[in-house]
This record gives structure tokens, sequence and C-alpha cells, in this order.
């Protein structure tokens, strides 16, 4: 195994399909890991031509009329992504060994665990001023921060040409997989969303995801699960294939940014607690299927596990959690979203909608139902995007032009697929509608319309941030911008520079009171039980199988209750008085006598 040179025990997630779009340009000198969404191609292209022209790279524009363009546009934005890193890394070297006050600033942003951080120290400490010494540390101990990419399971949308079915790898996700396994990077995948059998399948036809000689991978295989069966099941089918999961990516099921998943009750303590005890089974299992697998296809079988890690993400917020986190649950590394929507060093956020973040408070946030794919979606009250989302509705003109279609997932209407989100799709709905409406009570009508009108086109929407903020001109309808923070942005009430995030992370500078600030996991917790009512209130037919689901779902709660009873037991009162005062409201629940 080479040696691993992660400095920091945070990454950044990936953020909306704009918000971490050029996170790695903007931190990965520092070493610190981030997350870009490859979804949107026209997104990545106007990146490429952005930065190409910034950093004097050379560029030709690749346009939809060209061969696979989707995955030669992700390619190249990663190459030129690669290029760029590595050319910023490098000179941030240099200024390490030239300039002793860049040297002080970077240590002081280091973890104090950090192997890099303890022998700079002794460096400086010793009196020596070794330069050659110093480069012979960084060499060995730093690395740029990996530019990792995210592909959403569920966007792979099928595409045509002049009406003709395309064969499945110009699927948009196929696409995009293609188009990562074929840049210079070497980093990994993140795969969310849950599984997509088609999709892992053709992870197999590429080398890069087999382990060489040295039983390292050119790109690897990360998963964001919601629990450990989760983790097992995907992990041993991918195994079987010879395909190696290297990292486990736990995210909160509500307390997160964007898509929220949410569990049958389970929550995030318990589930990691299941990681932590199990983690070696999870190991196990699936190395020796993937031996085998490695042994009958004739590749390289390494004679132990590769490594895999363990991270969790969703709704952390402070050092202590932090520490927490890494300590008592033994995870590798914490995932830090939504903060750092208000660091503009990190991310790609426009002023408004970044004034918008920094001025929320609890009631600003929501989980809504605007997202086409139908999953629950967290975003914020007051955005550019419903503004004009309204304004449309009020005009009788309800929906969007939906120019990128990455999101015509509904077969309803046409084989090609159509977007919820859509005027087209919308227009059909509400004439089915009106053809109903005076059999209806209006009260109905009025519910049926909104549920129809209030998808957002997240496929403009996501990404007009980077447009507005960087000055790439927007064409087409107004779109406004859509911004999915998880409910943790509520407790960061200002911009911070990305000097101030890091040290607040590592508690060496806290940046905001937050004594009234809930617990990650209460905050979590108190999710879930609103969730829950929010789930019965809106049952209009209650049956027996109904039922039982609520019991589970609260006896899963119940549980999770007593675990934190027992992990906080000598914490402060505080916690303790917030976990009794959710579990008297779930006491109170006794479904069969709810009134139908």
């Amino acid at each position: 195994m080479t040696l691993q040179k992660n400095v920091h025990t945070f990454h950044i997630p990936v953020m909306g399909l704009a918000f971490t779009i050029d996170s790695p340009m903007r931190v990965a000198q520092y070493g610190i890991d981030s997350v870009i969404s490859i979804m949107d191609d026209d997104l990545i292209e106007k990146m490429t031509a952005f930065y190409a022209e910034k950093f004097k790279q050379p560029y030709e524009e690749i346009s939809q009329k060209v061969d696979d363009f989707r995955a030669k546009r992700i390619t190249n934005y990663l190459n030129l992504l690669d290029t760029v890193v590595t050319q910023k890394f490098e000179a941030f070297k240099l200024e390490l060994i030239e300039k002793i006050t860049q040297l002080e600033d970077f240590i002081a942003i280091l973890p104090t665990t950090s192997e890099l951080k303890i022998k700079l120290e002794h460096l400086i400490d010793s009196g020596k001023n070794n330069m050659m010494e110093l480069k012979t540390i960084l060499d060995h101990h730093f690395a740029p921060g990996s530019i990792d990419v995210n592909i959403m399971t569920k966007i792979d949308k099928d595409n045509f040409s002049d009406d003709e079915q395309l064969p499945l790898i110009y699927n948009d996700a196929h696409a995009a997989l293609r188009g990562f396994v074929n840049s210079i990077t070497n980093s990994s995948v993140v795969f969310s969303a849950g599984m997509n059998p088609r999709l892992y399948s053709y992870m197999e036809t590429f080398d890069a995801f087999y382990p060489n000689a040295n039983g390292q991978f050119q790109k690897k295989i990360i998963l964001k699960v919601s629990d450990f069966r989760s983790a097992m099941i995907q992990g041993n089918f991918l195994a079987k294939k010879g395909l190696w999961v290297s990292e486990y990516r736990i995210e909160s099921g509500l307390n997160c940014g964007g898509h929220a998943f949410a569990t049958d009750g389970f929550l995030l303590g318990p589930i990691l607690e299941e990681f932590k005890n199990k983690k070696e089974e999870l190991i196990q299992s699936a190395y020796s299927l993937f031996t085998n697998a490695l042994a009958s296809k004739n590749k390289i079988v390494p004679n132990e596990p590769p490594i895999l890690k363990i991270t969790v993400q969703g709704g952390v917020g402070t050092a202590e959690e932090h520490q927490f986190l890494l300590d008592y649950y033994q995870v590798d590394a914490v995932g830090w979203g939504s903060p750092f929507l208000l660091v503009p060093e990190a991310t790609s956020v426009d002023i408004e909608t970044r004034k918008l973040l920094a001025e929320a408070k609890e009631e600003d946030l929501y989980l809504s139902n605007i997202s086409p794919l139908g999953v629950p979606f967290n975003t914020i009250k007051g955005t550019t995007n419903d503004f004009f989302k309204s304004q449309r509705i009020a005009s009788g003109k309800a929906g969007s032009s939906c120019p990128k279609k990455y999101l015509a997932l509904s077969k309803e209407y046409k084989k090609e697929g159509s977007c919820t989100a859509s005027k087209k799709h919308q227009d059909k709905k509400i004439e089915e509608l009106e053809l109903k409406r005076n059999s209806i009570s209006f009260e109905a009508y009025i519910k049926e319309y909104n549920s129809i009108t209030e998808k957002s086109c997240l496929c403009v929407g996501l990404a007009n941030a980077s447009h507005i903020e960087l000055g790439i001109p927007i064409k087409g309808q107004a779109q406004g911008v859509v911004v999915c923070p998880g409910p943790n942005i509520a407790y960061f009430s200002r911009e911070f520079s990305l000097k101030e995030m890091i040290q607040h992370i590592y508690g060496k500078k806290e940046i905001e009171n937050h004594t009234e600030r809930p617990n990650m996991f209460v905050k979590e917790l108190g999710l879930y039980v609103s969730y829950f009512l929010n789930q019965i209130n809106q049952t209009l037919e209650i049956t027996p199988q109904q039922i039982k689901k609520w019991e589970t779902f609260k006896a899963n709660l119940l549980n999770g209750i007593e675990y934190y009873k027992s992990v906080f037991q000598e914490d402060n009162s505080k916690i303790q008085n917030d976990i009794t005062k959710l579990e008297s409201q779930l006491n109170k629940l006794e479904f069969n006598t709810i009134s139908i």
C-alpha cells in the first residue's frame, strides 16, 4: 500500500450542480478533497472555456454535434482541473519552502493529529532553516486534494438521435462515467441515490477500476449509503464483478443538503455504531468475492484487502461534533457541506444567494417537493427561482422551457421522456386536472394544481449560481437560482474565509456562538419526528398495513433514542432534555385512535 497523504480530516461533498463545480480549482492545492457533479455537461463545457482562458490553457469547443460530446466534455474539464490543480499545488509548495509566514499560516490550518503538521512544527522548533529537508517533508507527506466526481445513479436518461434510441452507453450516467474514466485524474467517483445495476455492470468494462500490481486503483469507487445493509448489498454486488468499494460515505437521511432519502426511522448514531462494529465483516465479505472475481477474469489479485474507508456527512457544525465522529465512531473523515456555501474561496455561489443563506433561520429551511425526481428536496424560502416560478404560475404559464432535459425521466407522455417541471408536461397535467374539476372539491383541486406547478427546473436553477458569480451569460428563460442547503446552514450567519472555516472545524477558532444550536444527532432526531408527523397528517386513508409501517418507524426512532441516552449519559443536560422532549412527543402517538 502506498503512503496515505490525506492531511485533512474533512472533505467538501458535492453540492448542487454548480456550487462545488470548481471547488478543486479553489481548494485542492491545500490538500482538501472535494466533489464535483458531472451531470451537467453544458455547465461543464462553459467552465472549461472560462478556466482555460483564465489559466491560459488550450481550449477547443465540443458542441453537441460531436459524437459522444457528453463524455468528451467531462473528460476535457477533468483534465483541465487536474492540470491547473497540479500547477497551483506545485506553486503553493514552493511558497511554503520560500516564505516562512506562508508556512506558518499553512500549519495553522492543519489538524493537530496531522503527521505533516507534527513534522513541520518539529522542523521549525529545531531552528534549522533547511529548505531541502522541508521540501522532502512536503514531497513525502503532502499531496493535492482529490478531484472526486459525483454521479446520481437515477440520472441515467435514455438518449435519442432522430427518434432512434441510442445504445445504453450513451445514457446520461453511463456517458458521465466514461468521461470520468477517460480523464487523467487519479480520483474517485461517488455514486449517490441508490443502486443502478446497469451502470455498475458498465464499470466492469474499464481497467481503471481494477487493482494494479501494487494493489492500487487509478480510479476508485465511493458509495454514498444510508445504512449498513445497503453498503453490504451494494459492496458485495460490485465485489462479485471484481470491483472494490474504497469508501462508504454515510449520509444523514434528513439532516443533509439536496435530495433527502429518509430511512425507516433509523438514526445516524446507531447506523454509525453498526458500521464501526461490523467494518471488518464488510471488508472480509467483499474481499472473498472480490478475489474470486478477479481470478476468474485473470486480473491481478491483491494478497490483502485494499483500503476501505468509512466517512460521514450531514449536519455536522462544531469542532466537538467533528472530533466526536472521528474518535467515537472511528470514521476516516467527515464531510462539511452547507457551511462551505458561505466560503467564497471554496464554492461557487452568487452574492444574492450567499446573502440569503447567511440570513437564513431555522424556519426558512424546509423539505420541499420541488424536485422533478419526486424525492424530498432540502431548500430555502426566498430564492430567485421561487420568484420567477411564481410569476409564471400567476400569469397562467406554469412550467419551465426545459432546455437541458437531464431530468426528462417521465415516460408518461412520450418515449423520449419529459421532465415534470417542464411547461409541456405541466400543461398536459393541468389539462387533465381541468377535465375533472367539477367532480372534485375545490380544496382537492388546489392541492393537485399546486403539486403539479411546484416542481422547479433544477437543471438550470442549480447551475445558475456559477454563471452569475463568474459573469457567464445566461441564455433562455429566466429561472433564477435554486439552492439546496441542509438545515445546518441556519447556524452560520455570515461569509467566512477559508482559514476561518477550517480553524472552526478543528476547534482553533469558534466562528459562531453555537450555545443554542442543537447537537447534530438531536437535530436529525427532531427532523425525523417532524417528518413522521407530517407523513401521518398527510395520509388520507389509514390501513392496517399503514399502521404497521408507522409502528415500525416509531419503534426504530425510540430505539435510537435509547441508544442516544446511553451514548450521551454523561453529557450536558441540554442534549438529554432535548431527547426527552422528542421521546415524549413520540410516545403520545396512538395510531389506532387517529380519525380517518
